[in-house]
């Protein structure tokens, strides 16, 4: 059964991460900074994936929950 404990990493590649910190396996997400955008945020980067992770898994939660409220499930979802 896998971990239900997730942790971010900063990967060799210098990719951030979301993984079950249980698995060396392939990471539920990962998120890119251009060299611009490392740059600009210099160390802070990291900070910033924690952030959108973070968001993104509230949305997701809130996202399930209006799913378990709503009979209907849409065949595709428009994203932005």
């Amino acid at each position: 059964m896998p971990s239900p404990f997730l942790e971010i990493v900063e990967l060799a590649n210098g990719k951030v991460a979301l993984r079950r910190s249980d698995e060396e396996g392939e990471p539920l997400v990962v998120i890119e900074f251009s060299r611009d955008a490392r740059e600009y945020l210099q160390e802070s980067y990291i900070e910033v994936a924690k952030a959108m992770i973070s968001a993104g898994m509230q949305a997701a939660g809130q996202m399930m929950d209006e799913d378990d409220d709503d009979e209907v499930i849409p065949e595709s979802r428009v994203l932005h």
